[in-house]
């Protein structure tokens, strides 16, 4: 039997990460982008360019981006129709139409508290 002096413990060499499930959601809508095109897609379908339009202050380049992160994490498709020139649309999937409501309760908050 060990006494409390002798007794060793070891570090990991690859320590365990537990990841909060709030920070699960704040890596898929956290983007500064996001909650604008989650707002436009709330409202149904939309073009690349319709989104650009909308969200008159984000450059083709960053809502680009935006979508690739959203798409990758499963919150909208990506439909390409073989037209010239080429038509994309993003639809939110179930997974992304889940969000409205916490999109909903944060404007509530901000409502009363801002």
């Amino acid at each position: 039997m060990s006494s409390p002096s002798t007794t060793s413990y070891t570090i990991p060499k690859d320590p365990v990460i537990i990841e909060c499930s709030i920070e699960k959601t704040l890596d898929v809508i956290g983007g500064k982008w996001a909650f604008l095109v989650l707002r436009e897609l709330f409202c149904g379908t939309r073009r690349f360019g319709e989104l650009q339009r909308r969200i008159a202050q984000v450059s083709p380049r960053a809502l680009t981006s935006t979508l690739r992160h959203m798409e990758e994490k499963g919150v909208l498709t990506r439909t390409v129709f073989p037209t010239v020139p080429v038509t994309v649309e993003y639809t939110l999937t179930p997974k992304g139409e889940d969000l409205h409501q916490i999109v909903k309760e944060m404007k509530l908050w901000a409502a009363k508290w801002t």
